[in-house]
């Protein structure tokens, strides 16, 4: 049995957009297409618990909240610019057969 869950279409996700998808337990997950590499990240801006994948992806790699401008790297999870202080979750990503799968949360070595 797999870990990865199926949430999205390759083709809803076109470059430079997000998209944002739930996995079983109700955790939110914003999928991301940065200059075709497909990923996956928390989908709450740790700052004010607002969506992240109504926010803007930035040429450079980093997910900016709408709210209030908190920034974070689409590829670590680790904050750009504040007012946030915490790092966003990452998660395991694959595609297969035109589809987006999500594992689990990568580690991080800082604990967070």
């Amino acid at each position: 049995m797999s870990d990865f869950q199926d949430l999205a279409a390759v083709d809803d996700v076109p470059p430079g957009e997000m998209v944002g998808v739930e996995l079983a337990n109700g955790d939110p997950v914003c999928i991301y297409n940065h200059e075709g590499e497909i990923g996956a990240v928390g989908d709450m801006c740790t700052h004010a618990l607002f969506r992240l994948h109504g926010g803007v992806l930035r040429p450079d790699g980093t997910i900016e909240c709408l709210w209030h401008g908190a920034r974070f790297d689409c590829r670590t999870g680790d904050v750009k610019r504040h007012p946030a202080e915490a790092p966003i979750a990452v998660y395991d990503v694959r595609v297969e057969g035109g589809r987006v799968l999500v594992g689990a949360r990568v580690p991080r070595e800082d604990g967070w």
